[in-house]
Formats: structure tokens, sequence, C-alpha cells
């Protein structure tokens, strides 16, 4: 059998974010999808990852699911075979951000977790920008399934997240970097960094999405995990 594949979904998204890609692997090898819930830091998260996980996996994140995936191969690179790194950040959080995190983590748990993300986080999710796309309306969906004390779980994870820099350069198998062509919360320049930094990496730029390639794309995100799975 195929090693498995462990995916981690991107801050208040669920399993629903990878819904193509578990259509498309699936039948190939087991596929476990874990969300990045159960700790307020990053480095609590990926232990609890590497709980449920099994023994050797590859590893894909997208977004702060990569943010914690880098921490993962950090901690237990022997058990990870392959990592691919999706519209993420290795970089700490700016003072400005976490600023305006905190703002946001107080919104939510005042009764406004469906404001903050309608109006502060999922415009720039999409390459195009719409506030009315279907995606975008599962997205919502899957924040509030998840609920205003993820959300804070989360933000504060991300709030304190460290430098993966010295991860990167470490990072000794094969590796695919990728991101959308218009991802503005996650830009190019970012990616071209981390694939600098790994080597024998592969960077892949997806045209025509944003900071959610693997739904606004499924088939060019598709294919480009599928040549990492097999290299």
């Amino acid at each position: 059998m195929l090693e498995p594949l462990v995916l981690i979904p991107g801050a208040m998204c669920d399993g629903r974010l990878f819904a193509p890609q578990v259509a498309e692997f699936s039948a190939e090898r087991p596929v476990m999808i874990v969300p990045p819930v159960g700790a307020a830091t990053i480095s609590g998260l990926a232990r609890r990852i590497l709980d449920l996980a099994p023994p050797e996996f590859a590893l894909a994140g997208l977004s702060m699911g990569g943010i914690v995936a880098m921490e993962l191969y950090r901690q237990a690179p022997n058990r990870v075979r392959r990592v691919a790194l999706m519209g993420t950040n290795p970089f700490p959080e700016s003072p400005e951000r976490a600023a305006l995190r905190e703002a946001q983590i107080g919104n939510v748990m005042n009764g406004g977790l469906r404001k903050v993300m309608r109006e502060e986080i999922m415009p720039d999710y999409l390459a195009d920008g719409s506030v009315t796309s279907p995606l975008l309306d599962l997205c919502l969906e899957m924040a509030e399934a998840l609920g205003p004390e993820v959300f804070t779980e989360q933000f504060r994870a991300v709030q304190s997240r460290p430098d993966q820099g010295e991860t990167l350069r470490g990072i000794a198998v094969p590796a695919l970097v990728m991101c959308g062509q218009q991802d503005r919360l996650c830009p190019v320049d970012r990616h071209e960094f981390m694939h600098d930094a790994i080597p024998g990496s592969r960077l892949v730029v997806v045209p025509g999405a944003g900071h959610l390639p693997t739904l606004e794309q499924p088939k060019r995100t598709n294919e480009a995990l599928r040549d990492w799975l097999r290299a």
C-alpha cells in the first residue's frame, strides 16, 4: 500500500477544504484529515497531530495547516516521507498583525464570528476577491461549524508562531511549495523564499487561484500533488 497522506486544513476550515483531494487520492492510499485544533500553540498542535498520525506518512498543509506542517516536520522529520506546503507562511507574526488578530478575537468572542469572517478575513480568500462565491459560503459554513472557541485557539497559536527558516533548510524529503498566483494573504514571493530555502523542492504557482487552490483550481492542484506523491 502507498504511504498514507495526512492533510492539515487552514484556520477555521475542516476537511471540506480538501474534498477534491480526498476524492482524487483516497482510492489509492489512506487519506487522513486532521484539523489544527486542541491546542493554542503551533508546537502543541503539531504534537497532537503526531499523536494521531500513522508512523510514517506524506504531509500536506494549507495556510495555517502549512504552518503546523513545518513545525510537525521540525519535531519528527523521521516520520514525514514527503511534505507539501501550500499558501502558507514560514515567518513569525508581525506586531501589527498580532494586534489585529487580538481585536478580531475580542470581536468573535463577543458574538461577531460571522461578521469578522465575512468582512475581514474571507474577502482575501479567492482570486477575484468575490464576496458572493459559493466557495465563500462554504468557508463561512466551516467557520461557523468550528465556532468562536476554535477561532480564539487557532489565532492565539498563529500569533505566537515561530520562525521556520531553519526548518525549511533542513527538509530532506521530496517537497512541494505551492500557492495561488493571486494569493493576497500568502503571496508568491513568500513561496519563492520557501522554495529557495528547501533543497530540491518544486515550486508550483497555480493560475486562477488565490488563497484556496485546493478548491479554486482542484484539477491543477491535484496534478501538482500527484507529481509530488510520485517523486
